[in-house]
């Protein structure tokens, strides 16, 4: 997805390439919708997070989400939310993505059903309102780039599982562990995270040219006035392909040194010093590609000039990545992985 827009979002706590999918009625096991199983711990759970602590003090039923992931999580674990944002940035004619849709038809709450999710929008900001009337009892924001002001006109509406640290920087690992407590199902977080990481073990296993590879991710657009942005390790691709045996290049593990930051902005004239073995990015188009490839200082790029150019012009296929969850990653390997298989074997002939 386009990091303008990503960047864009986060100053304005706008996602304006949000997951945005369904809001009030009812959801999950019981007709007052949420949770679809009995709690596996006991209330009150006390979550903490960027901004203090969130108390809940009995299982949530009625949950609503906001942001991307969230939802996502939550359906893994079982329990349809009562209202989740749409997807209006990689989704589909229902305004979601096929690993979303699954499991909503595995969970009788398919679009349609009396069950489904209500939709709101966030492409101008989280939609508060819209979370309100579906009278929520938790709101999850576990990955999220939740103002504080965000945050505190969502408490007046629900508690608020809010991201641990940095905005958009959550891992699905810990996006997990915080929702599964918050939904009273920590046991079933353990177990789904540990059956998704073999899942991405088992396929990475495929394919060993990957292993110990060096990567950039990063954002190239010829046309673009800042042309070149690349990804930190606090950003979810990386920490994808890291989580596959990949290492990160140390150019951008220098540059990046304490900051907390998602992604840097690199100079047009410095692309040269962009040294790895693989580069990745989403582009809008092959046309775009093409205009790298062509480029007289992206093309300079040291991957780009051995063929490792990894261009992803598919939106729903960057989603499942950049948003990576339990639900998106298993449905994303069987196309990504090999394309970064290709951009390996085209860095050792080079």
């Amino acid at each position: 997805m386009a990091l303008s827009r990503l960047r864009a979002a986060a100053a304005a706590a706008a996602v304006l390439l949000s997951l945005t999918a369904c809001s009030t009625g009812p959801a999950g096991g019981s007709s007052e919708g949420g949770t679809a199983a009995a709690s596996d711990g006991a209330f009150p759970v006390t979550i903490k997070h960027a901004y203090g602590e969130t108390v809940i003090d009995e299982q949530p039923e009625r949950v609503a989400t906001v942001s991307w992931v969230n939802d996502d999580v939550s359906l893994a674990l079982g329990v349809v939310p009562v209202g989740m944002p749409k997807v209006e940035w990689g989704g589909n004619d229902n305004g979601s993505t096929p690993w979303k849709d699954a499991k909503l038809e595995e969970l009788g709450a398919g679009a349609g059903s009396e069950k489904a999710p209500k939709q709101y929008s966030e492409a101008d900001g989280i939609a508060f309102d819209e979370i309100a009337a579906t009278e929520p009892d938790v709101i999850l924001a576990a990955y999220s780039g939740l103002t504080q002001e965000d945050y505190d006109k969502l408490s007046k509406i629900a508690p608020v599982v809010a991201y641990p640290k940095t905005a958009y920087g959550t891992d699905w690992q810990t996006s997990t562990e915080m929702i599964g407590k918050a939904l009273g199902k920590g046991a079933e977080a353990e177990e789904l995270i540990a059956s998704t990481e073999a899942t991405v073990e088992e396929k990475a296993a495929q394919y060993p040219e990957l292993a110990g590879k060096t990567f950039i991710y990063g954002n190239l657009d010829p046309a673009a006035s800042d042309a070149v942005n690349v990804y930190t390790a606090n950003d979810n691709r990386p920490k994808f392909l890291s989580s596959i045996g990949m290492k990160q290049a140390d150019v951008v593990t220098e540059a990046t040194g304490d900051s907390e930051e998602f992604f840097l902005p690199w100079s047009a004239e410095k692309a040269n010093e962009l040294d790895s073995d693989i580069f990745v990015t989403w582009v809008p188009s092959d046309k775009t590609k093409q205009q790298v490839l062509d480029d007289p200082l992206l093309g300079q790029i040291p991957a780009v000039e051995k063929g490792a150019l990894v261009a992803d012009s598919d939106n729903t296929l960057t989603l499942s990545i950049s948003a990576a969850s339990p639900l998106s990653l298993p449905w994303a390997l069987d196309t990504f992985l090999p394309m970064l298989a290709e951009g390996a074997e085209a860095a050792d002939a080079s």
